[in-house]
């Protein structure tokens, strides 16, 4: 058993579109059918489920349907390769999946998938054969859009409605080839290769990748968390969990025919380069200086993987949509050199931010970046008396700040996926007294209670947490614990809402990854769903309607049981009005914040789009508007931090000017640089933390000793 703690996005996602990379896939005629170690899996993975899972459910004909339903979803998300036809012939399904389930057999889910690939290879196929007519004959004089969500549409009716969707599509691409200066010659080399390379692959499919997304649509219903590990997902699993592994250290997933960022592993080569952000979409790799960039567009997720993971010291390189890229035709190429990384590599590292108060003094304080909940249990369990943790390495750097001269402390946990929840506890510890940091609601009903048990010499000073939507598990068990004894600030925006604990378990053919427990905090709220609410909270870099728990189908819901005793350790709510006064008339007048606000705001107003144009000169127009827009929000921020305005954007945001706005909307996030580097020790100072900091310096008279408020 492997319990967990970490953030993860939920399997079943990247593991279909590993299969079939979405909207343009095809396989190879032939059926594809169960084999016995699958029929034995689901059998065991049934019982497992009913006997472990902290939800419970009843596999009856209710769980048929929801079943179908999930699984109907999972494979065409945005409704345009199933006809109406497949959906009412699915229907004799709908109250026999459970008993199928029951008996171990799983002929349902292999030719409803068969459908489904059947469908994609016809319409695949007949675009290739084509694709010559296609590009030259496409009109974009007309006045004709495109739905960018059609998630909530109905099922095409006929093979020509199908048709009509994916005609505007590939419509759709080529425009935005256009835009790129392409060539009708050009653009009907790259897209014939993109389709065919699709086909190729696509062809390579085996049963087991078909068990994979039906054991992982059945595991989506207790929740998202669950799932299905095949052999060789199973070995990936355990790589992406390791403390040390050599490649670029970045969580990928599949999104429509992209491989797609999801978060960099902190410290590990890519975050260290600097270039590679959450959310951008490689669509070519290399190896080495000078290798042959392949196109990796619809490529199955483990071989993209594959190409990308090295021996330390070799380079790859990526060919990226960045993810604010107007159109998927802006590339840029980002050169990595490969490396193991090592837990000392993701190591908490402080650093002292001066600033000049409303009174003109000047102030220090300590910042410090805790990336993960590390522990090196090895050299733990052999008795290595320096074995390396987060509370350890904290605990000397806390020491270090204070000597010199820092007058508060900032912990910053944004972009903290989780790790140990032992180490989340130790290091509340390092700033109470004694006291219970977290409680444990187990499938059982049974809670328990972890945290402090004796009382010993702690940091009692000024405390602020820092936290954003991808702070995550074991962080918001730690920004929680410091909100209820009221002993810090928790700063930033909510948290992601993980609240789940999982474990991963044996089966006769892979593993089965399921929810046991629960995380509560000591006031007796959930962290699970709505995680942690800030005191003060920050303009949002993420979209919390786009990224985080809630937005998970069959996310187990907030709720709260009885409170732990504990102490309140200053009346630090009385002093929240005045902070966030102060705070909001500072960021008003930051030119960083300023631009930030314009940013999310422009980001905002292009995702909330339905739908986009299929006409030439209207796409032109949008662009040049953007490209205006974006000029004027640099040129505020430059003028406002007496810098010399641009006449024009930079190169880099030239190039993307003269593309067209994205095929597939906006990514749903805006990157920020939020790391603090040894390597960056040149650029400007992070804002966020540099804000953290002028909100502790006027909390400071609020932590003095006649504030303290003991209490249960």
């Amino acid at each position: 058993m492997f319990c967990l703690l970490l953030s993860k996005l939920p399997l079943r996602f990247a593991t279909l579109a590993l299969i079939f990379a979405s909207a343009c896939v095809a396989i190879n005629v032939q059926a594809l059918t169960a084999e016995s170690s699958h029929e034995k899996a689901i059998s065991e993975i049934i019982k497992q489920l009913e006997s472990r899972h902290y939800v419970k459910l009843d596999v009856n004909d209710d769980f048929s349907e929801k079943l179908l339903d999930a699984y109907l979803t999972d494979l065409d998300p945005n409704r345009q390769h199933f006809l109406q036809s497949d959906i009412d012939d699915f229907q004799k399904y709908r109250d026999q999946l459970d008993n199928q389930l029951k008996d171990g057999k799983l002929s349902a889910g292999f030719i409803i998938f068969d459908r489904y690939l059947e469908r994609i290879t016809t319409q695949l196929e007949k675009t290739i054969a084509e694709m010559p007519k296609l590009v030259k004959g496409f009109d974009f004089k007309k006045d004709e859009v495109i739905v960018l969500e059609r998630s909530e549409s109905p099922w095409p009716k006929s093979r020509k409605a199908a048709d009509e969707i994916w005609h505007k599509q590939v419509k759709n691409r080529v425009l935005s080839l256009k835009l790129a200066d392409k060539d009708d010659d050009e653009i009907i080399e790259l897209l014939t290769k993109r389709f065919k390379n699709q086909l190729k692959r696509l062809n390579q499919i085996e049963a087991e990748d078909v068990f994979q997304s039906y054991a992982n649509a059945v595991g989506s219903l207790y929740d998202p968390h669950t799932d299905y590990f095949s052999p060789r997902g199973s070995e990936n699993f355990q790589i992406n969990m390791s403390l040390k592994l050599e490649g670029i250290g970045a969580v990928l997933q599949m999104e429509d025919d992209y491989t797609k960022i999801v978060r960099l592993v902190a410290a590990g080569p890519a975050d260290k380069q600097g270039e590679l952000h959450p959310s951008d979409r490689i669509v070519g790799v290399a190896e080495g200086e000078k290798g042959e960039m392949q196109d990796v567009i619809g490529w199955r997720l483990d071989d993209v993987v594959d190409l990308i993971r090295g021996p330390a010291g070799s380079i790859v390189r990526l060919e990226v949509i960045p993810a604010v890229a107007q159109s998927e035709e802006e590339r840029t190429e980002i050169v990595i050199e490969r490396n193991e990384v090592k837990l000392e590599e993701q190591s908490a590292k402080g650093e002292i931010i001066e600033l000049t108060d409303e009174n003109k003094e000047t102030r220090k304080i300590g910042v410090i970046d805790v990336p993960a909940f590390y522990l090196d249990f090895e050299a733990f369990r052999m008795g290595d008396l320096n074995y390396r943790s987060t509370t350890r390495d904290v605990s000397e750097i806390l020491e270090d700040l204070l000597n010199k001269g820092a007058e508060g402390i900032v912990i910053d946990l944004r972009n903290n996926g989780g790790g140990s929840l032992a180490e989340a506890n130790a290091l509340v510890g390092l700033f109470i007294e004694s006291g219970p940091t977290v409680q444990i609601r187990h499938s059982s009903a049974r809670v328990i209670r972890e945290g402090k048990r004796r009382s010993s010499p702690y940091y009692s000073g000024p405390l602020g947490v820092l936290i954003n939507r991808m702070s995550a598990s074991a962080s918001e068990i730690f920004a929680g614990a410091i909100q209820d004894y009221q002993r810090g600030i928790v700063l930033g925006t909510q948290s992601f809402g993980k609240g789940t604990v999982q474990s991963v378990n044996p089966l006769s053919h892979g593993q089965l990854k399921l929810t046991e427990s629960k995380f509560y905090r000591v006031s007796g709220d959930s962290t699970q769903n709505r995680g942690v609410i800030p005191d003060i909270a920050f303009p949002p870099i993420y979209d919390k309607d786009e990224i985080g728990e809630s937005i998970l189908d069959n996310a187990m819901t907030w709720d709260r049981i009885a409170s732990a005793r504990h102490n309140y350790y200053f009346d630090l709510k009385s002093a929240l009005p005045k902070l966030q006064s102060k705070h909001d008339k500072r960021i008003a007048k930051d030119p960083e914040f300023i631009f930030l606000q314009e940013q999310i705001s422009l980001i905002e107003e292009l995702r909330n789009r339905k739908t986009l144009s299929l006409n030439m000169e209207t796409r032109k127009t949008e662009r040049e508007e953007q490209k205006a827009l974006r000029l004027a929000m640099e040129n505020r921020r430059r003028i406002a931090k007496g810098e010399e305005p641009l006449e024009k954007l930079e190169e880099d945001e030239e190039k993307s000017d003269e593309l067209a706005m994205a095929e597939d909307g906006v990514e749903q996030e805006v990157n920020n640089d939020e790391t603090a580097d040894e390597d960056k020790e040149d650029k400007d100072p992070d804002p966020m933390a540099v804000e953290a900091s002028h909100i502790l310096v006027d909390a400071i008279p609020f932590f003095k000793p006649e504030r303290l408020a003991k209490g249960s």
